[in-house]
């Protein structure tokens, strides 16, 4: 049995059947795309994993990596640590 859509009146498909491709690239370059967004939102992408630990975390990589020394990285760490009363702030927000 043949179908219409292969046999329409005895001529090819159509030009529409050129699109076909086209959807399913179009298709494919979504899904990466998506793909890639996900995964650079996440902390993941060219740079390695990102564990996206804060200014305490950077500033330990830091000091693993040599850039500060240790008296620099425990003054940072002192005021990164400290616990200050929020009402001396403008506005005297808790």
């Amino acid at each position: 049995m043949d179908t219409l859509l292969a046999h329409a009146d005895g001529h090819w498909p159509g030009p529409w059947i050129l699109l076909i491709p086209f959807f399913w690239a179009a298709v494919i370059l979504l899904v990466v795309l998506i793909l890639r967004r996900t995964v650079r939102r996440r902390g993941y992408g060219p740079g390695g994993w990102h564990h996206g630990g804060g200014p305490l975390a950077t500033l330990g990589d830091r000091y693993a990596r040599g850039e500060i020394d240790e008296d620099e990285y425990r003054a940072k760490r002192a005021v990164l640590t400290e616990r200050t009363d929020r009402t001396d702030r403008p506005g005297g927000a808790k």
